[in-house]
Formats: structure tokens, C-alpha cells, sequence
């Protein structure tokens, strides 16, 4: 049996059956298209990994099959086991009617995670302050860490092997990042193994900038930043993964990222809401921090750690914490509850802001370098690898 591109075709029995368009009379509805999974979706055998499809039919059909496996039917529902042996796999179920040709057929083709592990990494975003003093001080810094935030964070990372990601501004009042001297490259080079910087946004504000970006709009800005980072730090710095200031743009503004060289994007994929913070929400219809993903797509990725826009070549990975909208006494707490669920704990994607690292800023937490600790600690003692996305990563 074998299907075609558009969808719509059956090859059986050497023979073509081509299934009217617009009408489903048969629609897998787990696991979805795009879906990537791991050892905490199914059974690992010798053979890959065996997972659970399940789907529904609009019309009785007591005979449906899932690629080669005949499927359990009940009522207007099916269920079968199948094994997915390959990193891209195709999944068809069909229907066959009384003459024993196929009636109707969908499909979906997921990611098999295969070499998946417990890993977390750490993002920071919103970043140029760090940037700003490091330019303003080079004549008197000898080191990148001689700039409080970053010889911070070498601590988290000394004391846990954390790997740290900074996106990054080009601009803030009275310092853009053509000013960013390269006298510290060899610093960044040096510790390539642990840091990466790139593109978050042209400035802080407005709030929301790419909402409505243009394919022209979004790929200058990015080239902007990333022509300055390979000149000051070195392209060995950059990352095929990174997170829009706001979470938020139109699809054609994410391709001219992936045309640009990035693969993956990372969000919240919730939906907006009222309330005192994003964990005591009352939540609306329409998605936030998740770029152009419709509803069906966000409620998916709300539960579940990544998911693949097979057409776009994107993969979209969650936020499992944002330290700073957490009291410290909360975070722990937070970590334990996201751990539970094994679609969602596989990888713990750890996200704070800079602001609220300067006493000079009106978002100023004290506690923040406890804040991250605590994060980091709780990741460390449970067994998670640090890692960047583009290492190796799944869909990377």
C-alpha cells in the first residue's frame, strides 16, 4: 500500500484509488502531524518505537487498517499499535469497504526522538545592558566577566555545567552593538562550549514588534544582529534556535528565519489571559507567545515539550518556567508539578529576562540570583544534561 504526496491517493492491489477531497471520513487525531516523540510515547523494542494511533471515523467502517497493522475499531473510533523505525515517519490509515478497496485515508508523519535523554538549557532574554557595559568599559575590563551579569552566570555554569543562552537586542538609549569592541572575542571563543548569543529583537520596545513583520522586515533585523555577533564574538557563538522578543510573528516572518539559518523557535504557547501572573490565568481564546500557531497547534505544544511545522521546517520548543514571574519559594514547586508529566519533562527549557538583574531597573528582583539557582539546582540534581538545541537535537 502506498500513498501519494497530495494526500488524497491509494496505490492497492496495484491499482489507484483516489479519495474525494474536501469531505473526512476518516481522520487520525493522535499522535498529530508533526508531532516529536520519545521514549515517554510508546514502548522502545527492537524494531523502534511502538506508539498507540488513534483516530476517528465519520461513517462505520468495521475494517481499517494503519499502515500494515488492522486496527481495533469501536463505534466511530480506531486504535492501533504501529512502530516507527526511521527519524521522519509516515503514518496512513485507511478504510477499506465491502469490496476490500480502500474508501477513504489520512495521514500524518512524525519525528522520532530517538536518542533522547533528560536535557535542559537556560535562556536569558532581552539582553544588552551586559553588552552596553562591557563596551563602555573596555578600556578598564581585561575579561568578558569582569561584567557583573556574565561572571555570574560563569558561576552557575562552574558550579553546574550549565550552557547559557543569551538572545539579544541591537539596540538600547546610546549604545547599538556596532559599538560592541571585538577585543573580547577570544574570551567568547574560549568558552564556546557553554555560551551562545542570538537575535531577539531590534530593541525592548515596542512591545510585541514583529507582530505584523514582513519576510523583509524580520530578515534585516536578524542579519543586523547576527552580522554584529559573528564580528565581536564569532560565528562559532550563533545557534540555529532562538526566541522573538514577544514570542509573536506571522509565518512569513518566521521563514525568513529558517531561510536565515534558524531551525527552531522558542515560546510560551498559552494563550492570553488576566490575572496577577501567567499561573493564576484566566484564560481567552487567542493564543500568546506562540508566533503563528492557530489554537489546535497551541493546545498541543501547552502539554508537551516540542512539535515540528513539517511545511515551515520549524520546530517550536515550550518554556517550562520563566524564573522571574516566580516567587523563589515557588520554583521547586513549579519544577516538581511540570515534572509529572513525562511529555513535558523530557526537556526543561529554563527562561529569565536581564532587567531584573539591575538595581537600576524598575523590574529589579534581588533574589534573582537565587532565583536561577534554585532553577538550575533542581534541574542538576535530577539528573538532566545541559545541552544547546543545535547539538544534536532532534528536528536540529
Amino acid at each position: 500500500m502506498v500513498v501519494s504526496s497530495t494526500d488524497c491517493e491509494v496505490l492497492y492491489r496495484g491499482k489507484t484509488n483516489r479519495i474525494p477531497s474536501g469531505l473526512w471520513l476518516i481522520r487520525i487525531v493522535e499522535p498529530i502531524d508533526g508531532a516529536i516523540l520519545n521514549r515517554n510515547d510508546g514502548r522502545l523494542t527492537s524494531e523502534g518505537l511502538e506508539i498507540t494511533v488513534r483516530g476517528v471515523l465519520s461513517e462505520r467502517y468495521s475494517n481499517v487498517w494503519v499502515n500494515e497493522n488492522r486496527a481495533e475499531v469501536n463505534g466511530n473510533t480506531f486504535t492501533c499499535h504501529v512502530t516507527l523505525e526511521n527519524l521522519e515517519n509516515r503514518i496512513v490509515a485507511f478504510a477499506r469497504g465491502v469490496d476490500g478497496e480502500p474508501k477513504c485515508v489520512d495521514t500524518v508523519t512524525v519525528i522520532w526522538d530517538k536518542n533522547s535523554v533528560k536535557r535542559y538549557r537556560v535562556s536569558v532574554d532581552d539582553n544588552i545592558i551586559f553588552l552596553k557595559d562591557l563596551a563602555l568599559n573596555a578600556q578598564k575590563y581585561r575579561s568578558i566577566f569582569d561584567n557583573e551579569f556574565l561572571s555570574f552566570w560563569k558561576d552557575v555554569h562552574d558550579r553546574y555545567g550549565a550552557k547559557i543562552h543569551f538572545n539579544i537586542f541591537y539596540q538600547t538609549e546610546g549604545f547599538d552593538l556596532s559599538k560592541m569592541p571585538s577585543k573580547y572575542k577570544s574570551d567568547w571563543l574560549e568558552n564556546r562550549d557553554w555560551l551562545r548569543l542570538t537575535f531577539h529583537a531590534l530593541q525592548e520596545k515596542p512591545d510585541l514588534p514583529y507582530k505584523n513583520a514582513t519576510y523583509g522586515e524580520m530578515k534585516h533585523d536578524y542579519l543586523l544582529v547576527t552580522k554584529e555577533i559573528e564580528r565581536f564574538a564569532g560565528r562559532e557563538l550563533l545557534s540555529s534556535f532562538t526566541t522573538i522578543h514577544w514570542g509573536e510573528a506571522p509565518l512569513e516572518a518566521c521563514i525568513a528565519l529558517r531561510n536565515c539559518g534558524i531551525k527552531g523557535l522558542v515560546g510560551y504557547f498559552t494563550w492570553n489571559y488576566t490575572g496577577p501572573s501567567p499561573y493564576e490565568r484566566i484564560i481567552t481564546d487567542k493564543p500568546c507567545v506562540s508566533y503563528y500557531l492557530d489554537n489546535e497547534v497551541v493546545k498541543y505544544l501547552s502539554r508537551r515539550d516540542y512539535w515540528m511545522d513539517l511545511k515551515a521546517g520549524i520546530t517550536f520548543i515550550r518554556h517550562d518556567i520563566v524564573i522571574n514571574t516566580l516567587e523563589l519559594d515557588q520554583i521547586t514547586q513549579h519544577l516538581n508539578m511540570v515534572a509529572e508529566d513525562p511529555h513535558q519533562s523530557e526537556i526543561m527549557e529554563l527562561m529569565i529576562h536581564e532587567q531584573q538583574f539591575y538595581r537600576s531597573r524598575p523590574e529589579y528582583q534581588p533574589d534573582y540570583e537565587e532565583k536561577v539557582i534554585e532553577a538550575v539546582k533542581w534541574v542538576a540534581n535530577k539528573g538532566y544534561k545541559p545541552v544547546f538545541y543545535d547539538e544534536g537535537f532532534i528536528g536540529a
